[in-house]
């Protein structure tokens, strides 16, 4: 729906919606549709009617007459009315605007869902053609300007101001304070606004305070924020309403803005990280260089304010989010053994470290029916939580067909069609063997991961598998597994593990290397202090740099 908004005499600023159908009288009779209380208006002085979808302006012998952009009508002349077209009626002129709610369907503008206030902010800068100053002085003179607040009371609003927001620690608190304490300061001041960024760059409205109720979605122009937080400078505006500078900025276009003012919001790094806005409707209450002077400073600590806030919400936020992952830790250390396998005349070690609190590395044991043993490690690509989220789905899953066939090949073929449906952008290589303790024969089905490392009982050792391995799990599906058995003497053993050992890396950017894993493995025939020995050589070889990647080491020995 279209509308006029008064431009200037009594109640700047009011919006009056034209109806879709019939027409609507301007005059001093009640009756009218748009009543002007100003004696020189004829009772009947003009209307508008639409027709075929556009609004027209018709004089109705007024004795005054109707003016159409400075132009004089006709008794009983129409004339179509266009966007931004000024319409006087004796002293009193409106500017017309088509329906307000197509001209924003494609332009960019983001909601304030914090102060449930209804603002959005227009990005009107590419209809602009004009470049926003840092400063516009008031070069309209002091004559009915309305008396602001004394300087007592601009300087008792400033100590409020330091007060309160030196005790603020959450932006709820502090946004609210600011716009209050500057009521205080200009009384003449209609609205204020708080625009912040985000972390992507992106602009939103975050607080907003009027001194009137608003009906309608209140929107800021972007052409104006964008500007002051590029310069880093305040900017003043004496009457946006006609400043050529703001002519295509539809906020100011649709509210009539007589005053305005806007201050950037800097951070102690100098950064700018949002803004500050008040303005005025009323023009006889336009804001003076003082007032630009008292707002920057109001500005300044309240960007500090703000910053300090946002870094308290911050380490709130951190400290929830390690609360989480620790969480996270406890529930994905559930998933793996809590004890080892007790089969008579085999033993086990076990070490698993993820690089942060949850990995992508993943070990089991599990006890098939039959009386045999599955042990997997596996490694899912890359490390952190959504690593963890596919280790614990394909723990469920090899579980599952474990249970459900005997081949071990075939089992990793179905878990591999299982994890490749997700689609997920990730794969992980994986060793199982399955221990048959009654023929004491172990099966390995290697899908991409390095294969294990049997050690014989002279000291030999060798890595059984490598021809029969396949694709890492999750590639894609439809992959069929290749198996191989071994025998398994007394005292031999063999040891699983994930690249986090091999390809751990020290100061100088060099890698521990399978061969050391491969000389502990030749010299530990007791697999305690082998795998103690490895990861303790492992750690010292890094020294006092970060854990790269996560570790798990397994090994099994039959007595």
């Amino acid at each position: 729906m279209a509308f006029l908004i008064v431009d200037s005499g009594p109640n700047p600023g009011t919006r009056y919606e034209l109806s879709d159908g019939g027409a609507i009288k301007l005059g001093r009779n009640p009756d009218c549709g748009i009543v002007i209380q100003v004696g020189a208006v004829s009772r009947h002085h003009a209307e508008i009617v639409k027709s075929n979808g556009h609004y027209f302006i018709k004089d109705l012998e007024s004795r005054n007459g109707t003016y159409l952009n400075d132009r004089l009508l006709s008794h009983n002349e129409q004339k179509q009315l266009q966007s931004a077209d000024r319409v006087k009626v004796c002293d009193v002129v409106f500017s017309f605007h088509d329906d307000p709610s197509s001209r924003f369907d494609n332009q960019a503008a983001q909601m304030d869902t914090e102060s449930g206030s209804g603002t959005v902010l227009v990005d009107d800068e590419s209809s602009s053609n004009s470049t926003v100053m840092s400063k516009l002085d008031v070069t309209s003179g002091s004559s009915g300007v309305q008396v602001v607040a004394s300087p007592e009371v601009k300087l008792a609003a400033l100590v409020e101001i330091t007060r309160s927001l030196g005790k603020a620690v959450a932006l709820d608190e502090v946004l609210p304070q600011v716009l209050n304490s500057l009521f205080k300061i200009f009384v003449q001041a209609d609205r204020g606004f708080i625009v912040l960024k985000t972390e992507n760059g992106a602009l939103v409205p975050r607080w907003t305070k009027t001194r009137r109720e608003q009906d309608d979605t209140i929107r800021i122009s972007k052409t104006i924020v964008t500007e002051v937080i590029n310069r880093k400078e305040a900017i003043l505006s004496a009457d946006a309403a006609s400043d050529e500078r703001f002519e295509m900025s539809q906020s100011i276009a649709d509210f009539r803005i007589r005053s305005m003012m806007c201050a950037p919001l800097v951070n102690s790094d100098d950064d700018a990280i949002g803004v500050l806005q008040i303005d005025t409707l009323d023009q006889r209450k336009r804001f003076a260089q003082e007032d630009l002077e008292v707002l920057a400073s109001v500005a300044s600590q309240a960007g500090i304010a703000i910053n300090n806030a946002q870094l308290h919400e911050s380490a709130l936020q951190r400290k929830a989010m390690e609360r989480d992952l620790q969480l996270a830790h406890e529930v994905q250390k559930s998933f793996l053994p809590n004890k080892r396998p007790e089969i008579e005349g085999y033993e086990f070690f076990d070490f698993y470290r993820p690089a942060n609190h949850v990995g992508g590395d993943y070990f089991d044991y599990i006890a098939l029916p039959d009386g045999r043993t599955a042990v997997i490690v596996a490694d899912v690509v890359g490390h952190g939580v959504a690593a963890a989220l596919l280790m614990a789905k394909l723990a469920a899953e090899a579980r599952f067909w474990l249970a459900s066939v005997t081949s071990p090949a075939e089992a990793v073929t179905r878990l591999n069609d299982a994890i490749a449906y997700l689609q997920v952008d990730r794969f992980v290589t994986m060793v199982m063997t399955v221990i048959d303790p009654q023929n004491h024969e172990i099966t390995i089905v290697n899908s991409g991961h390095m294969c294990p490392i049997f050690r014989r009982q002279d000291g030999s050792i060798e890595e059984p598998g490598e021809e029969e391995a396949g694709l890492p799990v999750g590639v894609m599906e439809d992959v069929e597994y290749e198996q191989v058995t071994i025998p398994l003497g007394p005292g031999e053993s063999f040891t699983m593990y994930t690249d986090g050992l091999n390809e751990a890396m020290n100061a100088n950017d060099e890698q521990y290397g399978m061969d050391g894993v491969r000389d502990h493995v030749r010299q530990g025939s007791d697999i305690e202090q082998m795998g103690q020995a490895l990861i303790a050589d492992v750690q010292q070889f890094v020294g006092d740099g970060p854990q790269d990647d996560d570790m798990c080491l397994v090994i099994v020995r039959r007595v």
